[in-house]
C-alpha cells in the first residue's frame, strides 16, 4: 500500500510539473508569439478631447485624414528617411523626432544590446509612427472648437538648428494662418529624460481656448514575458497611488479613466519605458485607451489632458511637461524622483507585494556590486549577511532538529509497539516530545522565513535592468537568465548545441541546478526522517523536482539557494556535532 501511495504521489507530482507546461505555458507563449506577429493595419490614433464646461467626462476626439496610416512592407530606415527629422544625439541615445507630426517615434538605447553576443543590434524602444511597429510620444494642445487649425499629423514644423542634444535644445515653430503661432522647445538631460515646453501666441484677434495634452501610442501588442510577477502594459502613479493595466484587461474590460495632480503615466515593458510627466501644478485627467479592427491588431494608448486656458487677443500660453523613453535603471528613476518630483518615478519596476524587501534587497546588491564589482559575489555576501540575521532563529531550529534525530529510535520503537493504534502512538510520542522539550513543527520555520526573502530575491534577478546580462564567473555571463549549460550533451562535452525546447526546456539542466540539487539532497540527509514512509519518500523526491524546476529560473537565484543550502548545511553539522547527534539516516538507540 505504500508503494503504491508513492507511485501514486511521484505521478500526479510530474503531471503537474509537465502538464503546467504543455497546457498552459505552451499556449499562453503560442499566443503572445501569435499577437506579436499580427502586423494588420493600423488604426485611427485620439487625442485627448478637453472635458465640456458642464465638467462632465468627455469621449475621445478621433483626429481624421491621414492619421490612420496605412502600413507599409517598408524597413525602419526608409521610414526614417521618407521624412524631414532632427536627429537626436547623446552618449546613450539616438534617434530623431519626426518634423511633420512633431512625433519622438525614432529612438534607439545605445548602451544596451538585443543579447549577450557584440554584434547584436542595440535596443530600439521607439518606432516610426508609419510603420508595422509604430511606437511614439507626442505633446500637442486640444480644442473645444473645430473652428481653430491645431497642428496634427499633418502638420510640417520648421526646426532651430539640431542636432537635440543635452548641451543643444531645438525649437519648432508652426502658424496655423489664423494668427495663432506654436512654439515647442525639446531639451535633453544626460540620460533618457526630454523636457519639452510648448507656447502658443495668439494674434488672432479673438480670445481663443486650448487645453495642453501628452499621448503615448503603440501599434500592435508586444510580446511579453508573461510571469505574473512582473506587469507589462500600461501604468502610472496618480495621486500617489500606482495604477497597472495589463494589455488583456485593456482588452476585456475598456478604457481606464483617472485624473491627478502630479504623477506620470504610460507604458512599460520588462526592461524600457516610455512616460509622460505632467506639469506637477497642474490637474489632469488621463486615459489608458485601447483600440482594434476587424483584423485583430490593436492599438494601445497612454494621455492626459490639462483643463482649457483662456488666451486673450496678443497674450500668449505656455505649458511644460517631460518624456522619459529609456532604461529603467533603478537610481536613476530615484534621482528623478528625488530631485526632479516625479512622485513614485521608481514604482516604474515592479517591485511587488514584498516592495519592503524587495527594494532593500536590491540597494544592497547595488551597493555591494559597486564595491566588489560583480553581481554573483553580491549575492554570495548578501546570502551570508541573511543568514546572519536570521542565524539565531534557525539556531533554534536546528538545535530542535538535531534533538528530533537523537528521538528516531524511539519513535521507532513506538511505532512498533502501539502498531495501528494511531491514538496511542500521537499521544505517546507527544508524552516524549514534551518530556525532551522537543518541537516538531520547529524544522519548518528556516524554510518559512526563507520564502518571502527567496521571492523577493527573484524579484530583484526579473526585474531589475541592473541584473540583465550581468556575469558572474565561468559560463554564466547573465545571472538573470538561465544556466545555458545542459545535460542534453554533458555541458558541451559533446560536439553540438541544444535548440530551444520551448515547453520542454524544463529538462535541459545545467550545472548549476544540478549543485543546487545536490545541496538540497545533503540537507535532508541531516534532518530526521519522517515517520510516515510515503511523506519519507516524497521529501527525498523534492530535491530531483526542484532541480528540474528551477533549472529555467534565472542562473542568479540557483546560485543563491545552493550557496545559502551550503551555509545551512555547515550550521546544521556544527550544531549536530555539539549535541552528540551522528550524521547519518539510523542513529542508534541513546542509553538511558
Amino acid at each position: 500500500m505504500q508503494q503504491k501511495n508513492m507511485i501514486v504521489a511521484i505521478v500526479l507530482s510530474m503531471a503537474i510539473i509537465f502538464g503546467f507546461q504543455f497546457f498552459y505555458e505552451l499556449p499562453r507563449q503560442q499566443e503572445a508569439q501569435r499577437l506579436a506577429e499580427q502586423q494588420a493595419a493600423s488604426q485611427p490614433e485620439v487625442v485627448p478631447a478637453p472635458r465640456p464646461s458642464t465638467g462632465e467626462g468627455s469621449a475621445p476626439a478621433p483626429v481624421g485624414g491621414t492619421e490612420a496610416a496605412a502600413v507599409t512592407a517598408q524597413s525602419t530606415q526608409e521610414l526614417l528617411a521618407a521624412e524631414p527629422r532632427v536627429n537626436i544625439r547623446s552618449d546613450k541615445l539616438s534617434g530623431s523626432i519626426r518634423l511633420r507630426g512633431a512625433l519622438l517615434d525614432d529612438l534607439v538605447l545605445r548602451q544596451y544590446q538585443e543579447t549577450l553576443d557584440p554584434a547584436s543590434d542595440m535596443i530600439r524602444l521607439l518606432h516610426p509612427s508609419e510603420g508595422p511597429q509604430s511606437y511614439f510620444a507626442d505633446i500637442g494642445w486640444s480644442a473645444a472648437s473645430d473652428s481653430i487649425a491645431l497642428p496634427g499629423r499633418d502638420t510640417l514644423w520648421q526646426a532651430s538648428a539640431g542636432p537635440l542634444t543635452p548641451e543643444n535644445p531645438i525649437t519648432l515653430t508652426w502658424d496655423n494662418g489664423q494668427g495663432l503661432t506654436f512654439e515647442r522647445v525639446y531639451s535633453l538631460d544626460e540620460n533618457y529624460m526630454f523636457g519639452i515646453t510648448q507656447r502658443v501666441t495668439n494674434n488672432s484677434g479673438q480670445a481663443v481656448s486650448l487645453a495642453p495634452y501628452g499621448r503615448v501610442s503603440r501599434l500592435g501588442t508586444p510580446q511579453i514575458s508573461g510571469f505574473y510577477i512582473l506587469h507589462e502594459g500600461l501604468l502610472g502613479v496618480f495621486d500617489g497611488t500606482l495604477k497597472e493595466v495589463d494589455y488583456d484587461d485593456l482588452v476585456d474590460d475598456g478604457n481606464e479613466e483617472q485624473s491627478s495632480t502630479g504623477g506620470w503615466l504610460g507604458i512599460t515593458d520588462k526592461y524600457w519605458l516610455v512616460a509622460l510627466i505632467p506639469d506637477a501644478n497642474v490637474s489632469y485627467d488621463s486615459v489608458f485607451r485601447y483600440a482594434g479592427d476587424q483584423n485583430g491588431q490593436a492599438r494601445y494608448q497612454a494621455d492626459y489632458i490639462h483643463p482649457l486656458v483662456d488666451i486673450a487677443p496678443g497674450a500668449a500660453a505656455e505649458n511644460g511637461s517631460r518624456v522619459f523613453a529609456g532604461a529603467k535603471v533603478t537610481t536613476m528613476l530615484d534621482k528623478y524622483e528625488a530631485e526632479a518630483g516625479v512622485e513614485g518615478f521608481d514604482l516604474a519596476v515592479d517591485w511587488g507585494w514584498f516592495y519592503f524587501l524587495t527594494k532593500p534587497i536590491f540597494l544592497a546588491l547595488h551597493w555591494l556590486h559597486g564595491v566588489i564589482g560583480n553581481f554573483g559575489v553580491a549575492i554570495l555576501i548578501l546570502t551570508v549577511g541573511i543568514k546572519m540575521i536570521f542565524f539565531p532563529l534557525a539556531n533554534k531550529s536546528y538545535k530542535s532538529m538535531a534533538k528530533m534525530r537523537k528521538l528516531t529510535p524511539e519513535m521507532q520503537e513506538m511505532r512498533e509497539r502501539y502498531g495501528d493504534d494511531k491514538q496511542k502512538l500521537n499521544q505517546a510520542m507527544m508524552e516524549l516530545y514534551k518530556k525532551e522539550k522537543v518541537n516538531p513543527l520547529s524544522g519548518c520555520l528556516p524554510i518559512l522565513v526563507q520564502i518571502p526573502v527567496f521571492f523577493s530575491l527573484y524579484k530583484v534577478l526579473f526585474v531589475t535592468i541592473e541584473m540583465r546580462h550581468a556575469p558572474f564567473f565561468g559560463w554564466i555571463q547573465d545571472l538573470s537568465a538561465p544556466d545555458p549549460t545542459t545535460i542534453l550533451n554533458l555541458f558541451g562535452l559533446l560536439p553540438y548545441s541544444v535548440p530551444d525546447l520551448g515547453a520542454l526546456q524544463i529538462i535541459s539542466i545545467g550545472v548549476w541546478p544540478i549543485l543546487m540539487g545536490m545541496t538540497m539532497w545533503f540537507q535532508q540527509f541531516l534532518n530526521p526522517a519522517p515517520p510516515d514512509k510515503t511523506q519519507a519518500m516524497i521529501f527525498q523526491l523534492m530535491p530531483i523536482f526542484f532541480t528540474f524546476i528551477l533549472a529555467g529560473f534565472p542562473a542568479g537565484l540557483v546560485i543563491y539557494w545552493t550557496w545559502n543550502n551550503l551555509l545551512s548545511i555547515l550550521q546544521q553539522m556544527v550544531i549536530m556535532k555539539r549535541q552528540g547527534v551522528p550524521i547519518g539516516r539510523n542513529p542508534k538507540k541513546r542509553k538511558t
